[in-house]
């Protein structure tokens, strides 16, 4: 976890150097451990994170609000929560969202993960809450193939939805760019996809391409599958543009004939 707190305070200096006013970092930043036990085992309540703790006095000293995927206790000790915190420019955590679905896939010729076995789902969407770029709704990795949670924090007036994540390969070479265009496009706000990238140990490899979508489904910043020094993508979010794309093709939902989402 010294090693992952290393590379994002090079993002955070990255960032700042950038003129960015918020940094957005992938799920799982703490660590990806090798089995279920180890991720167990490894988790730490954010007052005895040295990571989190970390990231917190960065955010403080920058000023920068930095949103970060963690790994929590769950009650019991028998999983953990995979959460996503948001920590404001004072260094305060002050908004968390809990991983709504869990990973549990078997591809053939590619990576068995359930994740399951030692993580503990969420019950709950956040509400979008205003940050110095926007309004933002949080959502992880997997909840980006379920467009209900996105459509959910857009009628509650979300204009950035963050997708973390730690894609496999074989998912994210099929997948990954035309889900977050799509989520992009359906809820007409901003996408921003910080990606794990490269290999993790010699049984996990996560995709990359990092990824950051307007409105209008334009990919506007992207980075690769990942090289020796962390990188960042940064673009300008235009909340003009957004209000444009909404007021010009309005989606009006018929929620006569279909439930509300």
């Amino acid at each position: 976890m010294a090693h992952n707190l290393h590379q994002c305070q090079v993002l955070v200096k990255k960032a700042v150097a950038a003129g960015a006013r918020a940094l957005f970092l992938p799920e799982a930043s703490d660590y990806i451990a090798r089995s279920p036990a180890e991720t167990i085992a490894l988790a730490r309540s954010v007052q005895d994170s040295e990571f989190v703790k970390g990231l917190q006095h960065e955010a403080r000293s920058a000023k920068l609000p930095i949103n970060v995927g963690i790994h929590e206790p769950a009650q019991g000790g028998e999983k953990v929560k995979n959460t996503l915190i948001w920590i404001d420019e004072r260094g305060d955590i002050v908004q968390r969202y809990q991983k709504l679905h869990l990973f549990d896939v078997d591809i053939e010729g590619g990576p068995v993960l359930k994740e399951s076995k030692s993580v503990e789902k969420g019950m709950e969407i956040l509400p979008p809450f205003d940050t110095p770029v926007g309004r933002v709704g949080l959502t992880i990795c997997f909840d980006l193939r379920f467009p209900e949670i996105s459509l959910a924090l857009k009628r509650q007036n979300a204009q950035i939805i963050t997708f973390p994540s730690a894609f496999t390969v074989p998912t994210g070479q099929a997948h990954w760019e035309v889900l977050l265009r799509a989520r992009a496009i359906e809820t007409q706000s901003y996408v921003v996809a910080a990606a794990q990238a490269g290999a993790h140990n010699e049984t996990r490899v996560s995709y990359g391409h990092s990824l950051i979508v307007s409105p209008w489904g334009e990919v506007v910043a992207a980075l690769g599958a990942g090289g020796h020094e962390p990188e960042i993508a940064t673009a300008d979010i235009n909340l003009d543009l957004l209000e444009k794309v909404r007021r010009e093709m309005p989606l009006l939902r018929r929620t006569d004939v279909y439930p509300v989402v």
